[in-house]
């Protein structure tokens, strides 16, 4: 079991590294005649339930091999566990973060759409995160060349991402940021 905690915590990584680059393209504005903006969004949003069941499968697994003494406490409360306590607790920082963008996802529509984007922009803090959480996990697995390329690769995705968002001018956006709505739909 051990092993497979290992294989869906980096199955995890890949899936939210495309949830974070599909949100950071603007998942919902981003679109070309192959790929329409509700099927972006649409791939965006079962990205992230897909990403959500792996991280499930990772930390059950995790607890319930027994190899190392981990709780289900230790899954949210940052920092107490007994085994690795930074990294585990880097892993219960993102969980906990995670757990903040997916409460207010399911309840976007019955909350402000500013106060859904501020706790939505958590991704960009969760997933660095996590990533710190998988290196520092996986201390030993350096030998193997191709994890420690995986994270690169995912790394450079994320940040050409933000860079390609950043640097693109939406007009949609602009007349949102003019609207004396603010941005609110």
């Amino acid at each position: 079991m051990w092993y497979f905690s290992r294989a869906t915590g980096l199955v995890s990584l890949v899936l939210f590294t495309a949830v974070v680059v599909l949100g950071a393209l603007g998942a919902g504005r981003f679109g070309t005649r192959a790929w329409p903006r509700f099927t972006v969004a649409a791939v965006h949003r079962n990205l992230a339930l897909t990403s959500v069941a792996f991280l499930v499968a990772h930390i059950a697994t995790a607890i319930l091999d027994g190899y190392v003494p981990l709780g289900w406490l230790d899954v949210l409360v940052p920092f107490g566990s007994a085994y690795r306590p930074v990294w585990v607790g880097l892993g219960a920082v993102a969980v906990d973060l995670l757990l903040a963008i997916v409460v207010t996802s399911l309840l976007r529509t019955r909350i402000p759409a500013r106060a859904w984007r501020a706790v939505h922009w958590l991704a960009y803090l969760c997933w660095p995160v996590a990533l710190a959480h998988g290196f520092g996990m996986a201390e030993d697995d350096a030998a193997y060349g191709w994890i420690v390329a995986l994270d690169v690769v995912c790394v450079l995705a994320v940040l050409g991402a933000v860079a390609y968002r950043a640097t693109r001018h939406d007009a949609d956006t602009a007349t949102r940021k003019l609207s004396p709505l603010g941005g609110t739909r």
